[in-house]
């Protein structure tokens, strides 16, 4: 009687156990991963052309900055490096009268008017900024333009400390009795001693006795400038070429004062 039951619940068992094998498995549904709309919507809305496998995708140049339509098509452009400046110079007045913000979009350059708009382009990232000039300088040889805290870092120079660069300017703001070739002087500098600028502003004084030249100190040392009693930058050339200061770290630059 044992017997018989235990053959009966086996059998029972390898039944069970065979109409398991045939039950369909509930799974639960997977949904596919949404498509890439960020990769669309860089190519404007279109679905973006698919990757070869293996490879990278190629990464896009962001475009230039834009500049207001008013002042149209750039009237100069210039191809240096630039560097950018904050403290010391933060809180102090600029060549243009306004106190410098390291916080605004301003540079710096030696020969634009001051308030010509100018859009920077740093060649290495294809990042671009527009600013407005408000001061004068780099006067380091081989710079252009020295940006500001803020337009460094909206291009990608203030890490770097130094960046080729592509400088376009546009139109300057038109100035009642402005001299439209512009008002020139030249400055050198700068002196680790203040003796060595006053020397060299008493041997100016003597060789271009209708010229003012003055001595002036400065975050980076001491200066001498020097303006011509005619101030167009053929005088001030002149003047810049014959200046050879002892010290080789002074040397003489060209600016424009107005």
């Amino acid at each position: 009687m044992r017997a018989r039951f235990g053959c009966a619940t086996t059998l029972s068992a390898i039944a069970l156990m065979a109409s398991g094998c045939h039950r369909e498995t509930t799974r639960a549904y997977q949904p596919p991963p949404p498509p890439a709309t960020s990769t669309a919507a860089n190519h404007g809305g279109k679905p973006a052309r698919p990757t070869d496998p293996g490879t990278a995708p190629t990464a896009v140049a962001p475009p230039p900055a834009p500049v207001p339509n008013s002042f149209g098509k750039p009237v100069s452009s210039e191809v240096g490096l630039a560097s950018w400046y904050g403290p010391p110079y933060a809180g102090r007045k600029g060549a243009d009268g306004t106190v410098y913000d390291q916080n605004a979009m301003t540079a710096a350059h030696l020969t634009l008017p001051m308030g010509t708009i100018v859009r920077v382009t740093n060649l290495t990232n294809n990042q671009s900024v527009v600013v407005k000039i408000t001061d004068r300088g780099p006067f380091v040889r081989g710079r252009i333009i020295d940006l500001s805290l803020a337009a460094a870092k909206a291009t990608g120079v203030y890490r770097a400390g130094v960046a080729k660069v592509k400088v376009e300017a546009f139109a300057a703001p038109v100035r009642v009795n402005a001299d439209p070739g512009g008002r020139w002087c030249v400055q050198i500098g700068a002196f680790a001693h203040e003796s060595d600028a006053v020397k060299l502003k008493q041997d100016l004084l003597r060789r271009y006795t209708t010229a003012k030249v003055i001595e002036f100190p400065g975050p980076t040392g001491y200066w001498v400038r020097v303006n011509p009693k005619v101030p167009d930058k053929k005088n001030a050339t002149e003047v810049a070429d014959g200046i050879h200061p002892k010290d080789p770290a002074a040397e003489p630059y060209l600016i424009r004062t107005d």
